[in-house]
């Protein structure tokens, strides 16, 4: 029953254009639905809490509260969260940092379309 039911991706970047372009290769493929935007850690959580996605694709550097801030505070509302870290180049501590906390892995901008899908059906096989 569960396999026909696309899987909700709550998108958190701060800036317009990295949303679009996420939300068109994610909506793209067929296999995922977004859920909803956010463009700051703040947004991020309160959209988490309204939308319960199944996966969250969370920038890392944001103003307000960034994307390591906002991780923390979705996982004490929920433990069992997927969320994938989107960072740039030179972000390495911070995505060690990430990984280490919860996070399920992370992609680095910029991305291809490829490796936007592969890193998404990857999570979600490993939650099955």
């Amino acid at each position: 029953m569960g396999m026909t039911m696309k899987k909700n991706v709550l998108i958190v970047d701060d800036t317009l254009f990295m949303r679009r372009m996420l939300r068109e290769i994610i909506e793209g493929s067929g296999r995922f639905s977004i859920s909803g935007e956010a463009e700051n850690g703040k947004d991020a959580v309160t959209k988490f809490l309204q939308l319960h996605p199944d996966l969250v694709m969370m920038d890392i550097v944001m103003p307000d509260m960034d994307g390591l801030e906002a991780m923390k505070k979705i996982f004490e509302i929920d433990r069992s969260a997927s969320v994938v870290m989107c960072s740039v180049l030179g972000q390495e501590s911070i995505v060690i940092e990430s990984i280490m906390q919860g996070a399920k892995d992370f992609i680095v901008k910029p991305f291809t379309k490829e490796k936007v899908l592969q890193t998404l059906q990857g999570v979600f096989q490993d939650g099955q």
